[in-house]
């Protein structure tokens, strides 16, 4: 590229993220509601590796990139989460001895706390990704719940689930806005608007 030339902007990369984010909560809630078989839990890797992790990754390098403060930190940070969960799944899925996993469930806590900060944020962004924050929030809630106090999977995978639903909208809903150069499919407005001063 010559000095002089202008930089160009990257592309939105959050229909990128969130299908990923939408594929990867899709396949595990759907296990944890028992639609596929706990058996097989390590054919949930590739998609918790690949679609929940690196695409959010992808995601999150691109936005740092057009100064997006937000998108950076959230789908980098979830990013990172979907690898400690597929190292996580590896580990507990390969080991012949059983495996306390409480390391997990306080790492799960530490980022349940990250989780909330990043909710609070979205409370500036719309209403899409609020409610996305909030049903991660919520999933983490049970899961910690699950690992820690033996709760049913079943409340997991429905806050999964929901997390999958508005991540696939809000996918949609910017890929379409962004393409029809309208907004076509609303996300809705932010919840707070801090005044300035």
């Amino acid at each position: 590229m010559a000095e002089n030339a202008p930089a160009t902007m990257p592309a939105e990369p959050a229909p990128l993220g969130l299908t990923g984010l939408a594929v990867a909560a899709l396949v595990l809630g759907l296990t944890d509601l028992g639609w596929a078989s706990a058996a097989d839990k390590s054919l949930m890797i590739p998609w918790t590796l690949f679609l929940g992790a690196t695409a959010q990754l992808i995601a999150g390098i691109i936005d740092f990139r057009r100064a997006n403060i937000f998108g950076g930190t959230a789908f980098t940070a979830y990013s990172l989460l979907w690898y400690a969960v597929s190292a996580t799944l590896l580990i507990t899925i390969f080991t012949d001895a059983a495996v306390d996993t409480t390391h997990y469930a306080h790492g799960l806590i530490g980022f349940l706390i990250f989780s909330l900060i990043l909710t609070v944020a979205a409370t500036m962004t719309n209403k899409v990704l609020f409610i996305v924050l909030i049903g991660i929030d919520f999933a983490i809630f049970f899961l910690v719940g699950q690992l820690l106090g033996d709760w049913p999977a079943e409340a997991v995978g429905v806050s999964l689930l929901g997390v999958s639903a508005a991540s696939f909208y809000g996918a949609g809903a910017v890929l379409i806005n962004r393409m029809a150069a309208k907004t076509v499919v609303p996300v809705g407005k932010a919840l707070w608007v801090p005044r300035s001063g």
